[in-house]
């Protein structure tokens, strides 16, 4: 799932127009992890989410899921369930692609529903940076007439403090990508 998802990066370079290999070096010491997501059936399936709404803050998400599904995402304002095959693998684009490629390109609002009868398991690769790298729109991307949209954060320090907001149970929305976003 690394590889594949290395290979994806450079591909998204090139697609931006620059060199296959632009983001390598910040990912020389990177933080990248493997989540396995087991979501038991519920027969109140339509009152609780395996996992609420939200954006993947990292640059890239490589997704295993089982026949069950349960993964829906939000397009044009309605949640639209994505079939599920166990034989593909599905990649999400995260903050961190967002916010370097000055939204190019897109993070993609998600969440998981449970199934009333069946368990969901689902295995996650999450790409992400070195702590040290300062996330911001790559100078190749931004012009006068495309001026930068976020502002530089450190992404050590942005997933401290959301991992720390979600131990205790706040409103991670306080600590999203939208805060860096430069004011017009």
């Amino acid at each position: 799932m690394e590889k594949l998802a290395f290979k994806l990066m450079e591909i998204i370079c090139l697609s931006l127009g620059l060199p296959g290999g632009r983001l390598k070096g910040y990912f020389e010491e990177q933080t990248s992890f493997l989540r396995i997501n087991h979501y038991p059936p519920c027969p109140f399936s339509d009152l609780t989410l395996g996992c609420g709404r939200h954006k993947d803050f990292d640059f890239l998400t490589v997704l295993a899921q089982d026949d069950v599904g349960g993964l829906e995402v939000k397009r044009n304002g309605k949640w639209v369930p994505v079939k599920p095959d166990p034989t593909a693998l599905i990649i999400n684009v995260g903050d961190i692609c967002q916010v370097w490629s000055n939204e190019r390109y897109k993070s993609a609002e998600h969440r998981a529903v449970v199934n009333g009868e069946k368990e969901r398991y689902s295995i996650a690769l999450f790409l992400v940076p070195s702590h040290h790298v300062m996330v911001k729109p790559l100078e190749e991307l931004v012009s006068e007439e495309d001026p930068p949209k976020y502002l530089p954060y450190n992404w050590g320090k942005f997933y401290a403090t959301r991992n720390r907001s979600d131990y205790k149970k706040q409103n991670v929305d306080n600590i999203q990508i939208h805060d860096f976003r430069v004011p017009n």
